[in-house]
């Protein structure tokens, strides 16, 4: 049986236990929380001995710590088993933990941190962690309701449009799970070039755009029996426009693709997901092709 892979920060300040706990009792699946506990010993000039108990000590104290978070929030007859580990480079042990195929999905609080000469834990996982990852914002919209899913209506590229049907399947399963309404938002940008040197007429361009997605609305909206009214399609930045909509609609849970760039230009520009993080205050489920 699949479970859900819950990271477990700080006891007082971590969201992604409870609220792992509470996806996981509305899907009836059980949940593995692991919590990480590193500090370089080598300074501490220990024997072997030594270094292992003071480890061993950590260890223990971090399993105390989460498992009381756990007695809080357990749901009676769940499955919840904790695991302590001691390891620096969290982002490895999961990718490596989540290519076994045991898990349907990771959920850790959002740090919401990164620059150029630092990655976070966050945008590692985002683009190379092999299945769904949700971060759960720490400060969230009060009473969130539907689950929003942003999709790429525009494309013409195949793969893509095939993840679009994916993110849709899975927000449609996820908010009949929470007894919520499901909204759909798609961006349209227009080139940064031809604006600046009004070589379009911006409204003309917005319902051409429009009418080439219609097909790929009615398509997706009958393969997912999803009413057309569900989808909606807003002019602007695709960071802003779904941070914006989301904002209005005070989504729960903002649902979208990730396909991550390399190198230096993934490092300048980043992915939608990991801009979309930068302006939301609401959990995302960033999801692979």
């Amino acid at each position: 049986m699949q479970k859900i892979l819950v990271i477990a920060d700080a006891a007082e300040t971590c969201c992604a236990t409870p609220r792992g706990l509470e996806l996981a009792a509305k899907f009836g699946i059980d949940v593995d929380v692991v919590a990480f506990a590193y500090t370089p010993l080598r300074a501490l000039k220990l024997d072997v001995a030594k270094e292992a108990a003071v480890r061993k000590r950590l260890l223990a104290e971090r399993e105390h710590s989460i498992q009381a978070e756990i007695d809080k929030y357990q749901r009676k007859g769940q499955k919840v088993r904790l695991k302590t580990v001691w390891e620096k480079n969290i982002d490895q042990w999961v990718i490596k933990r989540c290519n076994s195929g045991k898990y349907i999905g990771v959920i850790k609080s959002g740090s919401g941190t990164g620059s150029l000469v630092h990655t976070s834990i966050d945008w590692l996982l985002l683009r190379k962690c092999p299945i769904p990852v949700l971060l759960v914002a720490k400060k969230r919209w009060h009473r969130t309701k539907p689950v929003l899913v942003a999709l790429d209506l525009g494309t013409t590229v195949k793969s893509k449009q095939t993840l679009n049907s994916k993110i849709l399947g899975v927000s449609r399963t996820l908010a009949e799970a929470l007894g919520v309404e499901l909204k759909i938002i798609s961006a349209i940008e227009i080139p940064t070039l031809l604006a600046d040197l009004d070589l379009v007429d911006p409204i003309a361009y917005v319902k051409e755009e429009k009418d080439k997605m219609q097909p790929q609305i009615t398509k997706l909206a009958a393969a997912h029996d999803v009413p057309e009214e569900a989808f909606h399609c807003k002019h602007g930045p695709t960071e802003k426009v779904i941070a914006s909509y989301a904002a209005n609609v005070r989504a729960q849970i903002v649902v979208m693709g990730t396909v991550a760039r390399r190198g230096v230009k993934a490092r300048l520009l980043g992915n939608t997901a990991e801009r979309v993080l930068q302006h939301m205050k609401t959990d995302v489920l960033a999801i692979k092709p």
